[in-house]
């Protein structure tokens, strides 16, 4: 399980692999993290939830990635130490099929680390497959 930063034309991309789905998700989240600066400080910042609900595993993927830049842009954090504990398949309120994923992560402030700005999570090549070790993915990222 883990993640691998690849370069990518103007962008980076980051393939992440894991026994199971939410390790797999979880490793592309550090990825992003790992994307955005050099060297991640240990043993600070506080842990906070996330919740992310959408109509396909892909999408769900995409949201989660999106929200965690949206967190990093707002609360002035970098998400770090990224834990999917959760994603469920569900029907949603419309009656609808929907994914849910529940994590945490800990946010360390922006002005305690060297940040590169990674403006936005793609669809370009995304990839979130099931294979005979467990999951894969792949994702770029706008930078």
């Amino acid at each position: 399980m883990g993640f691998e930063l690849r370069d990518h034309t103007a962008d980076v991309a980051v393939a992440a692999t894991g026994d199971s789905l939410e390790a797999a998700v979880g490793a592309v989240a550090d990825g992003l993290a790992a994307a955005s600066c050099d060297e991640i400080p240990t043993g600070v910042g506080d842990r906070f939830s996330v919740t992310v609900t959408a109509e396909n595993r892909e999408a769900l993927l995409f949201d989660y990635l999106d929200e965690l830049i949206y967190l990093r842009d707002t609360r002035s954090e970098l998400p770090i130490d990224n834990r999917v504990e959760s994603i469920d398949p569900s029907v949603g309120d419309d009656g609808q099929a929907a994914w849910q994923l529940e994590a945490s992560a800990r946010g360390i402030p922006l002005a305690a680390v060297d940040a590169r700005e990674v403006k936005a999570v793609t669809y370009s090549e995304m990839r979130l497959e099931r294979t005979d070790d467990g999951w894969e993915a792949y994702v770029v990222f706008d930078v």
